[in-house]
């Protein structure tokens, strides 16, 4: 089974980077994934150029969003990962400015940074998402067990790139890992640990709001512990791709992954991660609004099986910028 991006080559293929006008590429900021941020930020910004865009960056965590108001750009890359810039509030201020801006909305960039409310969406939607609970505290770890089961995983509701994540194998550990989730994010959620291969699924939208579904991923770490080390730093893990999996099944993955997308109400771009067993269906793990775009991101892998460049994916996502509230004046 094929799948056709006709369109979106089409799309890619008549983009020219000087009608761009001038973009601020927002990276940096204060969250947590800071560092990786500002990797992503550099690649893309550095593409940005070769492609003829008047482009600069713009770090969040140095410089006041107001700022931009002064520097007469046309639209706005936000490279920015986690709270303080994938949540909602840049997207907020942009919205304020009148400054188109790459991806989701404030109110689906709040939601899908928010895992447990993420998952209470596609629930609703009767789509595939482990069981879960959130933490605090006084919680019971017996009935925190009873609804996830053992081994579940703990990690802060509001962060990425696995930061603060913890397998938790017995009760007496649950205390722990919810003390070093609770140090990144006061909100920590439990939920059923899922044991099986793990994928994820980038998504590009189109002018016209077709979601176009890229090649699926497959990640291979080390004794299956896709952590920050991991994720960024080194080559121990693997990435398959196209992933070694029956054509129906990606088809599968492909239409759940766009489904959780438009569940959520996002918007431009994104990243949906997955898990499967063999016994079992595609299950959701968590979507991205701002993915990585850094030399070991899975975005620019998927897009380049896909027949696009990491600059023909820029130049698309930019090309995307728009603002999401329709304004009255």
């Amino acid at each position: 089974m094929t799948h056709s991006f006709d369109t979106l080559n089409a799309f890619i293929k008549g983009l020219r980077g000087s009608d761009l006008g001038r973009v601020a590429v927002l990276y940096g900021g204060v969250s947590a994934e800071r560092e990786i941020s500002i990797r992503s930020g550099e690649g893309v910004l550095a593409a940005l150029q070769r492609c003829n865009v008047d482009a600069f960056g713009f770090d969040t965590g140095q410089r006041s969003i107001s700022a931009l108001l002064d520097e007469k750009v046309d639209r706005v890359f936000i490279a920015l990962h986690g709270r303080y810039g994938e949540d909602g509030t840049v997207q907020g201020a942009l919205e304020l400015f009148g400054i188109p801006y790459t991806g989701s909305g404030v109110m689906a960039s709040g939601l899908a940074i928010d895992k447990p409310m993420t998952k209470r969406i596609w629930s609703s939607f009767d789509l595939p998402t482990p069981k879960f609970c959130t933490l605090t505290q006084s919680c019971d770890p017996q009935a925190v067990i009873a609804t996830t089961g053992l081994p579940l995983a703990v990690k802060p509701a509001r962060e990425g790139s696995s930061l603060g994540f913890t397998r938790v194998d017995q009760p007496d550990q649950l205390e722990a890992a919810w003390h070093c989730a609770q140090r990144l994010d006061p909100l920590v959620i439990a939920e059923e640990f899922i044991s099986g291969r793990e994928f994820t699924c980038a998504l590009l939208e189109s002018p016209t709001g077709q979601c176009h579904a890229l090649p699926v991923i497959e990640i291979v770490a080390p004794q299956g512990q896709y952590d920050y080390q991991n994720k960024y730093f080194g080559s121990a893990t693997k990435y398959r791709c196209p992933a070694p999996i029956s054509p129906d099944l990606e088809t599968e993955m492909r239409a759940l992954s766009v489904a959780a997308f438009q569940a959520v109400g996002c918007a431009g771009w994104a990243r949906v991660d997955l898990m499967w067993g063999e016994s079992q269906a595609p299950t959701l793990l968590e979507i991205n609004t701002s993915p990585g775009m850094t030399d070991h991101s899975l975005v620019p892998m998927a897009a380049a099986q896909a027949g696009f460049s990491y600059e023909q994916l820029v130049l698309c996502i930019t090309a995307t910028a728009a603002l999401k509230t329709e304004r009255t004046e």
